[in-house]
């Protein structure tokens, strides 16, 4: 009898080890806490909280709101500056275009489709929008005209290669070839957003009739992929992309500040993008993107790569779930596995110098990267917007932070290295 009561001992101990190494983390939904809960330095954070105020006093930016949270816990969130030329002062629940970190978005929403059996990554993307069947790599351009000759690209551009920009699609005014700039111009390709009548159908079915930069799959290009992978989510889902977004990942993860155009009741929250003249602070005038946009004009233009405006506590939002392993308030919007996949290095050595890997549509630090320091562990994942906006998540410290700031022209702002490496320094446990 004896001897049966310490087998079963031994049993009912083999099993409870066994369940600890396999019991999921405990998924965090954010919440407001003390520092020192978190195992932050609160002193650290004054620290943060004084840099960031000498950024706007010494006029490297207008205003920034920032928030840090670990295990699920905001230890620091607060805004300074103002939100416009007229010096309306910055509030933390004031919302920015957050531009390119809409990426992510976009990828997230991809995979969510990926992982119902819709498409393999290596699926051509014309299978799906026959626009791409026979694309033409670019040969020749005429300066006078910008009119151009192709040769037939040898491979077709897969959903992969859009996810990681190696399709050879280019990025029009901000991209490193003046001819590729130009072509797109002519040709009407939209980059970020407008006020006008138009649908991201339109643009995308347009992008296919113009040239490539080199074969698919060649190299890394930073490009409009993502727009064509926010059409493609309307043809595989049959939603309009933003209906789509909205029921599969706003709506769960409650963020409510999130999305492509702004109701009149939220238009004084939207946070002006200024540029600095004489040493003061404008709104910068419209020049390619519509200033008006998101709060006026036709609402139908639903940029995957650029277009969405946000909250640093909505975003925070979105990356928390991805450190829950893709679950947030009792809604899984991802798989685990899918995650530790959409992480790994897509791209082999194409983009980055071995300190960093792209993923599907993140920047990744590799372990190599983190004898640079200040960045995070390896696998940190982080992305940025072109007004001025950053985010990095670390998911073995469980820590993320977002940075928002709206501004143009090189005015030596210095908060976004300094805020991520004051960040991790701040950890004290």
């Amino acid at each position: 009898m004896r001897t049966q009561f310490k087998l079963l001992l031994l049993f009912i101990f083999f099993h409870l080890s066994v369940n600890s190494q396999v019991t999921p983390a405990i998924k965090q939904n954010l919440h407001e806490a003390q520092p020192e809960s978190a195992g932050i330095s609160a002193i650290r954070l004054s620290k943060i909280d004084a840099m960031l105020k000498e950024a706007v006093n010494s006029g490297q930016v207008p205003g920034v709101v920032a928030l840090i949270a670990k295990d699920g816990k905001i230890v620091y969130h607060s805004a300074h500056g103002t939100a416009n030329g007229k010096g309306r002062p910055l509030k933390k629940d004031d919302i920015f275009r957050i531009a390119s970190q809409t990426k992510a978005i976009t990828s997230t929403a991809v995979m969510i489709l990926w992982e119902e059996g819709k498409f393999k990554l290596d699926d051509p993307i014309s299978k799906y929008i026959p626009e791409f069947a026979n694309m033409q790599v670019l040969e020749s351009f005429n300066e006078q005209d910008s009119s151009f000759t192709g040769r037939p690209a040898e491979n077709q551009i897969t959903i992969r290669h859009l996810l990681t920009h190696t399709s050879g699609l280019g990025y029009g005014l901000i991209d490193g070839d003046h001819r590729m700039r130009k072509i797109y111009q002519k040709n009407g390709v939209i980059e970020l957003f407008t006020t006008e009548d138009i649908k991201i159908e339109q643009m995308v079915k347009n992008l296919a009739k113009l040239p490539l930069h080199q074969e698919p799959g060649e190299k890394f290009v930073y490009s409009v992929g993502l727009d064509v992978l926010g059409y493609f989510v309307e043809v595989v889902s049959g939603k309009s992309f933003d209906v789509f977004l909205k029921e599969r990942i706003f709506d769960p993860l409650g963020m409510s500040d999130t999305g492509f155009y702004i109701s009149e009741n939220k238009g004084n929250r939207l946070v002006a993008i200024q540029e600095k003249k004489d040493g003061k602070w404008y709104d910068f005038p419209s020049t390619f993107y519509e200033p008006d946009y998101p709060l006026k004009g036709a609402k139908t233009f639903f940029s995957g790569g650029a277009g969405l405006t946000s909250t640093a506590r909505d975003y925070a939002t979105f990356l928390q779930m991805y450190l829950n392993g893709g679950t947030y308030n009792g809604n899984q919007i991802l798989s685990r596995k899918t995650i530790e996949m959409m992480m790994k290095n897509q791209t082999g050595d194409k983009w980055g110098d071995g300190n960093k890997f792209h993923g599907l549509a993140f920047g990744v630090i590799s372990p190599e990267g983190v004898t640079n320091g200040g960045e995070g562990s390896a696998g940190t994942f982080d992305w940025g917007g072109y007004f001025n906006t950053q985010y990095f998540a670390d998911p073995e410290e469980n820590i993320l932070g977002v940075l928002l700031k709206q501004t143009q022209g090189n005015t030596g702002d210095q908060t976004a290295w300094k805020f991520r490496q004051m960040t991790f320094s701040a950890v004290a446990n």
